[in-house]
């Protein structure tokens, strides 16, 4: 319980109050209510993040900041009574039930209604009824209403909750043409048919369904099969946004015809090409990484390529690459999931850079490094083997100063528990002291391997790093996120200046890594950078971020964080999603330029708002829109678009590896 009261003064001092809520009985509320007891028990370790969390049913219980959000304007007072709509948890109806009077909540699932009640009952909220009903019919039989607030999105205000609120009640709701993309407004009634109306911003909340709201389902906002190429807009025929994209795609051949390559010619003159996936476990996005990554190595003097993966263990596949010391072993990777790099198409690639490697000198040899920092033991390891073998008497000290992370280096989300903890003594010093020393070593003393000892200083530079991401993890997501691709991106900045003016890298990375944060929700919700975002910034129109999608097909996935390995089929991509109009657009496999000067009605539809889909580590179907898919502008996100309508699963080695913890947490991208 301690841990818990921590983390729910961290969420109200940081999710809450710092973005703008202000009323003090809101974040007293927030403060005092344990909203770990409104999730499901999986998820408890979750419950204080910034983020909406599934319930059964496709429902979600709300981001505590929207919930805090929505309370606030519904400016409630000790004697107002309440009309929640869209139970769920009941964590919103228990927020208000500290402010107002009586709560009447309203849900249309009927086991989340009694699971609900049950938990705000044992929990001791006595001033609030659970109703088994339509929601967008309001509740009749305890009008009028001082405040209606409502966690589901509709197209428009219900009639049944306008004459349901008292004169001078206000109602706050998600309202959008989409089903699950709205703005959040506020009514306050001024007379029997005049209501004030002020926006309070974009949000996402789970549609509202109901005789006054949306229907059951939504195929019939689906395009019409007569709509897919071309509108009527004043009398005039305007090319769909499909339509647009079949003008503009390019078609791509097979990955191992020698004109697929061509294609991608336009990127000759950049310095850094990051190619993205939108999902970790798809054949045809490694495939065809595979293939442009060759075609920049060999044609266009690109010498780095760097992935999304630790640098100890992608330190194993480079010496195997350039034969640094004579390694069999292709691929000695570790890290969960080990299917992630230890798959037959990762392989074919590894074993291509070898052979191409082969016969070039040792200075002009392409190398291979990994990016991420999550193996806090490994870099420990290799920092103190270095020392061990050019400085005994410095790697005892290093042994100390890296003693109090021991007890955590099988575990490091539990370092990150201990370390946010009163009274506990961090690393950060001492590793950051560590660091320190090794660079002025270096300074101070020419060492005749400078690969050995630029290998070990960025594990150094990682054992840092990942001090500091493990113990921010359980107080922000968002922290953390900008912490660890921060450190991917500072690590490909060494790569390049390793290699001179001369160095050039394809970065291989999950999409939500390298198209540019800020045209997505993670930059303009969350607060949250990447390096595709961070790359433009520093290299600008020397970097090209190149984004990869597919409609329908198999992955390779998890369903929960350390679960097995399974071959699971994607759902068709949702009416709503930029994936659809691909699909819609009739092209089997294409990429899109978005670079040129051409085409500037394609870039412009481009820039509207839709969905797109993330799969990490995991998947999840059956909460596909809430785990799955967030908000972007893709022509301002990537400089192009690779497209496979249907893609299957990679095919895993057939060797084991030695696998550790589930590494990817808590994001699994």
């Amino acid at each position: 319980m301690e841990a818990f009261d921590f983390e729910r003064q961290q969420m109200v001092d940081r999710q809450i109050a710092s973005r703008g809520v202000r009323d003090p009985r809101v974040l007293d509320a927030m403060r005092a209510l344990p909203r770990h007891v409104f999730v499901p028990n999986h998820l408890t370790e979750f419950a204080y993040s910034d983020t909406p969390l599934p319930l059964a049913g496709g429902q979600t219980i709300s981001q505590p900041f929207i919930v805090a959000k929505m309370i606030e304007a519904a400016e409630l007072s000790p004697q107002d009574r309440v009309l929640d709509i869209g139970t769920g948890s009941g964590y919103a109806a228990a927020v208000a039930s500290r402010l107002a009077s009586h709560v009447d909540s309203i849900e249309r699932d009927t086991s989340l209604a009694a699971s609900a009640r049950q938990t705000l009952s044992a929990n001791g909220y006595t001033n609030i009824d659970v109703h088994d009903a339509d929601g967008t019919l309001g509740w009749a039989a305890r009008a009028p209403f001082d405040a209606i607030i409502a966690a589901a999105g509709g197209p428009d205000v219900p009639s049944a909750w306008r004459e349901q609120l008292a004169m001078g009640g206000r109602l706050v709701m998600p309202i959008g043409e989409h089903r699950e993309r709205q703005r959040l407004v506020k009514l306050t009634r001024k007379s029997a048919t005049q209501f004030d109306e002020e926006d309070l911003g974009e949000v996402h909340f789970v549609p509202l369904i109901g005789e006054q709201g949306w229907p059951e389902t939504d195929d019939a906002f689906a395009p019409s099969p007569q709509a897919a190429h071309a509108s009527e807009r004043d009398g005039s025929q305007t090319m769909s946004l499909a339509g647009l994209i079949a003008d503009a795609a390019r078609p791509l051949p097979a990955f191992d015809d020698a004109s697929f390559g061509d294609a991608f010619d336009f990127l000759a003159a950049k310095r850094i090409v990051l190619l993205g996936e939108n999902s970790h476990g798809t054949s045809e996005f490694y495939d065809a990484r595979a293939a442009i990554t060759r075609r920049l190595v060999e044609r266009h003097g690109f010498n780095i390529v760097a992935v999304e993966a630790d640098w100890p263990d992608a330190a194993s596949i480079d010496r195997y690459v350039r034969q640094r010391d004579g390694r069999s072993d292709a691929l000695p990777f570790q890290r969960f999931p080990a299917w992630m790099w230890r798959n037959e198409e990762f392989a074919a690639f590894v074993r291509w850079l070898r052979s191409h490697n082969e016969p070039l000198d040792a200075r002009q040899r392409c190398g291979f490094y990994g990016l991420d920092m999550y193996s806090l033991s490994a870099s420990v390891a290799a920092v103190l083997d270095y020392l061990d073998r050019t400085d005994p008497e410095a790697a005892a000290v290093a042994r100390e100063r890296y003693g109090c992370l021991t007890p955590w280096q099988k575990d490091p989300q539990v370092y990150g528990r201990a370390a946010s903890s009163a009274g506990f003594k961090t690393c950060e010093d001492a590793v950051v002291e560590q660091l320190q020393q090794l660079l002025r070593t270096r300074l101070d003393d020419a060492h005749e391997d400078a690969e050995t000892w630029f290998d070990a200083a960025q594990n150094a530079r990682l054992v840092a790093s990942a001090e500091r991401y493990y113990r921010m993890m359980y107080r922000s997501a968002a922290d953390s996120w900008n912490l660890r691709d921060t450190h991917m991106f500072e690590t490909l900045e060494h790569l390049l200046e390793s290699r001179g003016p001369d160095g050039k890298a394809v970065v291989w990375a999950h999409n939500s890594h390298i198209g540019d944060a800020a045209a997505t929700e993670m930059g303009r919700v969350r607060d949250e950078l990447n390096v595709g975002q961070l790359c433009r910034e520093r290299f600008g129109d020397a970097v090209a971020l190149i984004g990869f999608g597919t409609h329908v097909g198999t992955v390779a996935a998890a369903s929960d964080w350390d679960g097995p390995m399974q071959i699971k089929v994607v759902r068709p991509s949702r009416p709503d999603s930029y994936e659809h109009q691909f699909h819609a657009s009739g092209q089997t496999r294409c990429v899109i330029d978005l670079t040129g000067t051409g085409r500037p009605q394609l870039r412009e539809r481009l820039r509207e708002p839709r969905l797109e889909r993330f799969i990490g580590v995991i998947y999840r179907p059956d909460t596909e829109m809430h785990s799955h898919y967030m908000e972007a502008t893709l022509s301002e996100q990537f400089d192009a678009f690779v497209w496979f309508d249907s893609t299957h699963a990679i095919a895993p080695l057939a060797t084991r590896a030695t696998e550790r913890a589930p590494d990817l947490y808590p994001f699994g991208v």
